[in-house]
């Protein structure tokens, strides 16, 4: 289970190094994606196999699951994280998140979410007032 929130460093090369509490769990290779919010997704690779078979039996008559799955593989890459941890991140996937050297990774329960640090403290700000009403709603139907 992925929790918690860490602020490594995108260094030069565009590389990120993943929390140490996580890279068992990533160790046979991710996928990183465009997320929620201008955000990158990361999700171990047996997960997002998951995630794009249960995409990908949605009828491709449907327009919107086509652009759906059509995106997601094309905003898609695979990576392993090198000997310290690292992961390289593409240049699109940084300008998609507007990554600057300052970033936070987020634990989001089954996969972990890349956000430049200016831009989660923004939607941290924007978004805490109505953390317990969101929390109704979203959980309603499940606690």
């Amino acid at each position: 289970m992925f929790l918690g929130t860490y602020t490594p460093k995108l260094d030069d090369k565009g590389r990120l190094t993943l929390p140490a509490k996580f890279r068992d769990a990533l160790a046979g290779g991710l996928m990183v994606t465009k997320g929620q919010d201008h955000s990158l997704a990361v999700y171990p690779r047996a997960e997002f196999e998951k995630l794009a078979r249960r995409a990908s039996q949605a009828s491709r008559s449907n327009p919107e699951a086509r652009a759906f799955l059509r995106n997601l593989a094309a905003a898609t890459d695979e990576q392993h994280p090198d000997s310290q941890g690292r992961i390289t991140l593409s240049a699109d996937h940084r300008r998609y998140a507007n990554l600057s050297k300052d970033c936070v990774v987020i634990g989001s329960v089954d996969y972990l979410e890349i956000w430049d640090s200016a831009a989660w403290q923004e939607y941290q700000q924007t978004h805490e007032e109505n953390f317990s009403a969101a929390t109704d709603e979203a959980l309603h139907d499940i606690i």
